[in-house]
């Protein structure tokens, strides 16, 4: 009972793993659509509006040079989290700062 036990939690690691790769693209459009979402609302500037979108040009770029290997260290997986991380904190940022249009 312990060993399977052992052997399913394992198995959920695993699977977690593999999900999180995916989910890098996922993530990154999904930004992609909040940004395009928020510019075409007013919510961002234009000059706010091409910053982030060269950034997601930067962390699609990232994530393809990861993946050309076919293998993601956890460096490579620190990174475009991070780029995403920041990604996310500075469209909420530019979304709630007040400038005018």
């Amino acid at each position: 009972m312990k060993k399977a036990t052992l052997i399913l939690i394992a198995l959920l690691c695993i699977a977690t793993g593999v999900y999180a790769q995916k989910s890098f693209k996922a993530q990154q459009k999904e930004q992609e659509r909040a940004i395009k979402a928020a510019y075409k609302r007013h919510k961002v500037t234009q000059r706010e509006y091409y910053k982030l979108m060269d950034e997601q040009d930067a962390i699609k770029y990232a994530i393809e040079k990861y993946e050309a290997d076919g293998y993601w260290t956890l460096h490579e997986k620190d990174v475009v989290r991070g780029k995403l991380e920041r990604a996310h904190d500075r469209l909420r940022r530019y979304k709630t700062n007040g400038e005018r249009y």
